[in-house]
């Protein structure tokens, strides 16, 4: 059996990075090398190259993604995209796949754009009957009145980057004083702002993927953090406890699944998808859906994968396998 060329790409232009090279690494020691030859690939904003194991860098081709190994020109057969934020997570990437003919593992350019874009992506799903925080939205440059913002949103609030990942440039806000301050944080990761409700409840995150034409779901994570929020700190420095199945009840956990599942299939998702929700008096809050949510050891989507009695190997491999089939 021909073994097929697996592009693991990492990395990208965002401050997720490193979290990103994290994902790819995981992900290159669980696929099944028997099946694949695997490959990582590094996006970075000084290069783009294969990083062979002996840590030899070699440039890739952007002409048609090729690269050397071991002697070899390889093109990659399916792309396995772990790269979070921009230009894996925005869709950028996916297009530029796309035209060159390599299938890839997660959701096709518009979708990936889409679901980057918070604002964007909310504002549609709410045409759909999800419900989600009250917001209002703030862009660099244009005028805004503090006064107009909280009396839609109230106090506390959370102010973040549209398109920004693990909670890069949030901030809650509990004082009308304190609500510059953190524009001025979250306009050093994006040029727009979205500013929402503190919503009160439970969080809960739900991965969601296809397989075949038919949508599985995992059960919610419950996530605890010991700070004010799911913050950069919580997600990857220990600061919080993440309890699969989440600890709600049977009606919550399966209306929380059905929301996960219905976002996925109005937005015409594809790949391995994760959403947050707070769950507010029984009700899921849709917070945000990610394309190319994170793969590392602390990363939620692994936790989920085991709690359903998967190895990591197989269920990436299905990934692979979907990707290609779907081509």
């Amino acid at each position: 059996m021909n073994k097929k060329n697996i592009a693991v790409v990492m990395g990208g232009y965002s401050s997720e990075f490193e979290i990103s090279l994290n994902s790819g690494a995981v992900v290159c020691e669980a696929l099944n090398t028997s099946v694949y030859n695997v490959f990582a690939i590094q996006i970075l904003k000084e290069g783009w190259y294969y990083v062979a194991e002996n840590g030899a860098k070699h440039p890739i081709d952007k002409g048609d993604f090729s690269f050397m190994a071991e002697g070899k020109k390889v093109v990659p057969d399916v792309i396995f995209n772990t790269v979070h934020g921009t230009p894996g997570e925005d869709g950028i990437l996916q297009a530029y796949w796309k035209l060159l003919g390599i299938p890839q593992t997660s959701s096709n350019s518009y979708q990936s754009a889409l679901t980057f874009n918070k604002r964007d992506c909310l504002s549609v799903l709410k045409g759909f009957g999800i419900k989600c925080a009250n917001s209002y939205y703030v862009n660099k440059d244009v005028a805004y009145k503090v006064d107009e913002i909280i009396k839609k949103v109230g106090l506390p609030c959370f102010v973040k980057p549209n398109r920004a990942g693990s909670s890069y440039g949030i901030s809650k806000v509990h004082k009308l004083e304190d609500f510059e301050k953190a524009l001025e944080v979250a306009f050093t990761e994006d040029d727009e702002v979205l500013v929402e409700t503190a919503l009160v409840g439970t969080e809960v995150s739900v991965g969601v993927y296809k397989l075949k034409n038919e949508l599985y779901v995992f059960m919610p994570t419950e996530i605890v953090s010991e700070n004010e929020f799911f913050d950069y700190e919580a997600k990857y420095l220990g600061k919080s406890q993440e309890i699969t199945p989440a600890r709600i009840p049977e009606e919550e956990t399966k209306r929380v699944q059905d929301e996960a599942k219905k976002i996925y299939s109005i937005l015409g998702m594809s790949g391995i998808t994760r959403s947050e929700f707070i769950i507010q008096n029984g009700e899921p809050y849709l917070i945000e859906t990610n394309a190319t949510p994170g793969l590392s050891k602390e990363s939620i989507i692994p936790k989920q994968v085991r709690q359903a009695g998967m190895s990591l190997t197989d269920f990436f491999g299905n990934l692979i396998e979907e990707a290609e089939g779907s081509w």
